[in-house]
């Protein structure tokens, strides 16, 4: 593939970033656990939207008028841009698919703007996206993904007004029905479906968000969104949350506002994650839902950000049980103060918050203060010591960044574009075109000794609702006794990420009946898919198996 470097950074610029990056390491001291590496240098483009796929490739696309990225499309695939006010013709690409376990990329072709959009993996495992600017606003778009012999030949798919309203940082979830619900965006207080049926067939109104709209900078944009355990939507937006019924188009219950009064939401941007659900092994029993929202920006900071004011973010977090007759928010301190940070569901059940600012909001250039340090929440901890400071990156990723789990437990991470164009040289935070992998602890070759490796079902297997299955398992023969209490099986639905925001992300932690030696070193656990669409929306997920707190390699399963 053809790679365009139109820009160079000068070795002044060079060794005044360096320095700059070695500070806020400094000032993020004392490090914790962890371990980065630096995958790929560039990729072409800005990784502003991830999203892993069941084939283990990784879709990533930034936007269509960057202007030209640092990746060509194949001879004579090129674009024309109608967006510009002369026609352009951009022979380069703005999407890549990422084959994570050869740590290899090829372009992908996008038509129309992609800018800001949505999306959510589908239950046949394609990827469906939704919106963008300008002439992708209302666009649907698929990728599907495809093996490795076939897959020079995948690429989007784009059908034309597939929306029924203009969607620019908007939220997409898969429902239990197998549609997604697209909610919100700029100036749309509503929501719709995709794929359209004649029983729903437009837009339907949501006041929830007129009345989160701060006419001034919004603050509601990327709602946070998750499918409740009862089939309703949990929707926070700004500093509240409500809990509705989007086919009666009713508010079933309002929640209190988030203490403090701070945003969450874009442009003050915290993030936000479904703590795991704990299914029991018969299905039917109550299943505890609680959502954690953590950082943002406090209110104001995005109109000082615009004249050079870069106030400190929030360093709070919010957790409240959905499902409480009478909900309260319960707060908690982050190590330090974040905004823009992503938050990522490993497979042991434990969060991880990465990427971000410590001061400033989400927008051109209105963040400062990068924080390199990823951190842990242990939600299963007790108040007071539930995170953990990880070591730091040596990588600033600021707005437009992204991070997605991968399934040999590592996080992808990439991006960081605070610019209108791409721009590498003479600004604080250049545009960043790499990849790198952050391996939590559990990844250290310490733990060999006590990790499981699955041996069936084999990847790709098909689970039905509501079904016992055996899983297979071996652990190193020197690891001792495996018991029971040792052994957990953890359910985990790829999110398409962007924006802070992970949609669709979903962890179950599987109800398990008995563990069995099966030979020297070998092992079998049974244990029961989830009962309902409610609890898991059909499609894609990757099975741990978690022994001693140190996960296995993942395996596709496809519900169903």
């Amino acid at each position: 593939m053809s790679l365009h470097h139109p820009y160079n950074l000068s070795l002044s610029l060079l060794l005044f970033l360096a320095s700059a990056a070695a500070a806020v390491i400094a000032a993020d001291a004392p490090g914790g656990r962890g371990s980065w590496q630096l995958l790929q240098s560039s990729i072409g483009i800005s990784a502003m939207h991830m999203q892993l796929l069941s084939n283990d490739r990784v879709v990533i696309f930034d936007r269509t008028d960057f202007g030209r990225s640092n990746i060509s499309l194949a001879a004579g695939n090129c674009r024309e841009d109608p967006n510009e006010r002369v026609v352009t013709r951009d022979c380069s690409a703005h999407s890549v698919e990422y084959d994570s376990a050869t740590n290899t990329f090829r372009p992908l072709t996008v038509q129309t703007d992609v800018w800001c959009s949505s999306g959510s993996a589908m239950p046949d495992g394609r990827l469906l996206q939704t919106g963008g600017f300008n002439d992708g606003e209302r666009r649907v778009r698929s990728f599907s993904p495809c093996n490795a012999s076939a897959c020079s030949g995948c690429d989007w798919v784009e059908y034309e007004n597939g929306l029924a309203a203009r969607r620019w940082y908007s939220t997409n979830h898969l429902l239990p029905d197998g549609r997604q619900i697209i909610v919100g965006g700029r100036r749309q207080f509503n929501y719709e479906f995709y794929p359209k049926n004649d029983a729903a067939p437009g837009v339907y109104s949501l006041p929830f968000l007129v009345q989160t709209n701060d006419p001034d900078t919004e603050n509601n944009l990327y709602p946070f969104v998750f499918l409740n355990v009862d089939g309703n939507l949990f929707i926070f937006a700004n500093n509240r949350a409500i809990l509705y019924n989007y086919s009666s188009r009713a508010v079933v219950k309002s929640y209190p506002a988030i203490p403090g009064g701070d945003s969450r939401s874009y442009p003050s941007t915290g993030s936000a994650a479904l703590l795991p659900l704990k299914l029991a092994l018969q299905p039917g029993g109550d299943v505890a839902a609680e959502v954690l929202v953590c950082g943002g920006a406090p209110r104001g900071s995005y109109e000082k950000a615009k004249v050079g004011n870069f106030v400190k973010g929030l360093g709070t977090c919010g957790r409240i049980r959905v499902n409480d007759p009478n909900p309260v928010w319960v707060m908690e301190t982050m190590p330090r103060e974040r905004v823009m940070g992503d938050m990522v569901m490993l497979p042991d059940g434990n969060v991880l918050i990465v990427n971000g600012a410590g001061s400033g909001t989400a927008g051109w250039e209105y963040g400062r203060d990068p924080v390199l340090n990823p951190v842990i929440y242990r939600p299963g901890n007790p108040v007071g010591s539930r995170f953990e400071v990880q070591n730091p990156t040596a990588v600033p990723r600021m707005y437009h960044s992204a991070a997605v789990l991968l399934r040999d437990g590592r996080v992808l991470v990439g991006g960081s574009n605070p610019h209108v164009y791409y721009n590498f040289t003479g600004v604080m935070f250049p545009t960043d075109l790499s990849l790198e992998a952050f391996s939590p602890a559990y990844l250290d070759g310490s733990f060999d000794g006590v990790r499981p490796a699955v041996v069936s079902p084999a990847s790709g297997s098909g689970v039905a609702y509501g079904q016992k299955f055996a899983i297979r398992f071996t652990v190193a023969t020197g690891a001792g006794e495996v018991k029971a209490d040792d052994v957990a099986v953890t359910m985990v639905a790829p999110p398409f990420t962007t924006h802070s925001f992970a949609m669709n992300q979903r962890l179950l932690v599987l109800g398990s009946e008995k563990l069995r030696g099966v030979a020297a070193g070998s092992y079998e656990v049974t244990v029961s898919s989830p009962g309902s669409r409610n609890l898991a929306p059909a499609g894609y997920y990757m099975v741990f198996v978690v022994h001693r707190e140190i996960p296995s390699t993942g395996v596709w399963v496809k519900l169903h």
